[in-house]
């Protein structure tokens, strides 16, 4: 089942409730939006190719899928003066080439990335900082300033680190109770903009749909004494932070495995299903 909503109207209640159920299923990533005839018609065409070439590729092993995100991500630092950020780590199946080495070298590949980082629809870089493009271990890498970066290999899988401690919260700006927190809506809005990046750059690098499914990890690292909060809670008590306390347990990635088209036709659930289990983690002071 194919389904597809029309943006811009209000539907009537037994529409609202069909649109409800699909939500619901558990194939419900097979849907999407669309505002005119010619809009719908590309995008019934592109979810059957989808549908399509799923069928045909090699099977994809879930467990194994998520290992390989995981493995991704890089082992954490855990001190009380490190920098927070969020790693948020896409392995791409099934497993095979999907990039050639003159591919990963190419410049045309490391202009693409590096513009879409910084002035695609999902930003996840700021325009203001540093940027160095690279190789490292036949990935191709870029690094920004204040902790940011992201790798991509040639299977096709990637890496994004974005950092958690914004400029405006140095010293003589806003309150330092905020370097001891991680804030819930700082949190979801990067989850949202690194895995949209992540779709529109496998959509660049894999046209021809070889990649069907992706495992998603996300991890939380140089937060060990930080507390959670909300916007609205941190405002109504900056300066007092419950810290939290430091362990042996390391805290491990939340993953996910699910088709490709996930990544651009369920973005909302997805985020919603890695902050979570996130939060958790972490004390709520």
């Amino acid at each position: 089942m194919l389904a597809f909503v029309q943006q811009g109207v209000t539907p009537d209640p037994q529409q609202a409730a069909f649109i409800a159920e699909v939500q619901g299923w558990e194939g419900g990533l097979f849907r999407g939006g669309f505002d005119d005839s010619a809009d719908l018609q590309a995008g019934v065409i592109r979810a059957l190719h989808d549908n399509a070439v799923a069928t045909v590729v090699g099977a994809v092993d879930p467990e194994d899928l998520a290992k390989r995100a995981t493995g991704l991500i890089p082992p954490e630092s855990r001190n009380m003066v490190s920098a927070a950020s969020l790693d948020v780590a896409i392995a791409a199946g099934p497993t095979q080439p999907i990039l050639r080495p003159v591919e990963i070298e190419a410049a045309t590949l490391g202009d693409f990335m590096l513009q879409t980082a910084l002035f695609g629809q999902n930003q996840i870089f700021d325009r203001a900082l540093g940027n160095e493009v690279g190789l490292a271990g036949g990935a191709l890498t870029i690094t920004q300033e204040r902790g940011g970066s992201l790798r991509l290999d040639e299977q096709g899988s990637l890496l994004v680190q974005l950092p958690l401690d914004g400029t405006e919260r140095r010293r003589g700006g806003m309150d330092m109770g905020g370097m001891m927190v991680l804030l819930e809506e700082v949190i979801q809005a990067k989850l949202s903009t690194a895995i949209g990046y992540a779709a529109a750059a496998i959509e660049h690098i894999d046209p021809t749909q070889r990649i069907t499914d992706v495992a998603i990890a996300a991890r939380i690292s140089g937060a060990e004494y930080r507390a959670w909060r909300t916007q609205a809670q941190h405002a109504a008590s900056p300066s007092s932070v419950m810290i939290g306390r430091a362990g042996n347990r390391e805290r491990l990635p939340v993953v996910t495995v699910q088709r490709r088209a996930a990544l651009r036709l369920d973005r909302t659930r997805l985020v919603e299903d890695l902050l979570v289990p996130l939060r958790r983690q972490f004390p709520s002071g």
